[in-house]
């Protein structure tokens, strides 16, 4: 199948114009398939910001891109305009440290982390490693510093690290979240299972509603940061002192001191709490999402602003 010199010169553009650019299903805050969500999740631990393209939305990409690189699925990894591969290429070379080396950057430290399971947590592993022929337990922390073990085939090149004999293989992302953490086992009124403490975990993004918003801006104790596309801002300015979530602000912003609070507002608070989420992943401590949005705010402190 031949590809069509303007869509060739379009993928080409875009590949000129960005050292790093990943062709998905969704969008790095928000993947629609679990292969994307694999590729996207490796790229953000190591980069601040790529450029990824929704295939979902772009139908002429989605099939102009498995031709142009001959590789038939999706996502698609380039760097410095050649091709590096699909969600297992980039994790293998994650784990090798290849990954790192091609983007530019340090070789992954591969200190093994201090993990402590208890005995009662090793029982319960060792129970469940027992009836898996020849696999290994790996263990994944990913920027939410959300924990999950599973057991199968070892990768080659993970780091692993040793718990009391116990044998924990980790990726490079994973292994300094993984740090200091305690597993153990727990049996409760909603069932049984290991449940994990981790002293790097960031506190949980916390709700805020409009009023105690408002006691807040006016106190000056807290930062609001409207998340809303221009359309929407357009429609119905917050009213009260903030910043915009934007392309041209989102480093400022991310470079902002951790202990900063922020509180996210969007139109209903969906938007708001996947930012808030990101914030909190790049350790910010102290980071809100506004129950029902600018919304909210229009019906309970100021009708002044348009409800739409």
């Amino acid at each position: 199948m031949s590809l069509d010199p303007a869509l060739r010169q379009r993928i080409d553009t875009l590949l000129q114009a960005n050292p790093v650019v990943l062709f998905m299903k969704g969008s790095p805050d928000a993947p629609r398939c679990g292969f994307s969500a694999k590729a996207a999740g490796i790229l953000s631990s190591l980069l601040p910001r790529y450029a990824s393209v929704d295939v979902l939305e772009d139908g002429e990409i989605r099939e102009g891109i498995k031709v142009y690189g001959s590789w038939p699925t999706i996502p698609q990894l380039y760097v410095k305009g050649e091709l590096v591969g699909g969600s297992d290429i980039i994790e293998e070379m994650f784990d090798s440290g290849e990954l790192h080396a091609a983007l530019g950057l340090p070789a992954p430290d591969r200190t093994p982390p201090a993990i402590t399971v208890t005995p009662a947590a090793r029982k319960a592993i060792d129970a469940a490693m027992a009836s898996a022929d020849g696999a290994v337990l790996h263990l994944s922390v990913d920027a939410q510093f959300n924990a999950q073990f599973k057991l199968g085939p070892a990768r080659g090149h993970e780091i692993v690290a040793d718990a009391d004999g116990l044998r924990i293989h980790l990726d490079p992302a994973s292994a300094p979240r993984a740090q200091g953490m305690v597993v153990d086992w727990v049996e409760d009124m909603r069932g049984a299972g290991l449940a994990i403490r981790n002293p790097n975990a960031p506190a949980p993004v916390k709700s805020i509603g409009v009023k105690e918003l408002h006691d807040r801006i006016l106190t000056g104790t807290i930062d609001v940061i409207d998340v809303r596309p221009a359309s929407g801002r357009g429609i119905a300015p917050f009213p009260q002192p903030h910043e915009v979530l934007d392309d041209a602000s989102r480093a400022r912003i991310e470079a902002l001191p951790k202990d900063v609070p922020i509180a996210f507002i969007c139109h209903h608070g969906s938007s708001s709490r996947r930012a808030a989420e990101h914030f909190r992943s790049l350790g910010f401590h102290d980071v809100y999402t506004v129950e029902g949005g600018i919304d909210a705010w229009a019906k309970e402190i100021d009708p002044s602003v348009p409800v739409y």
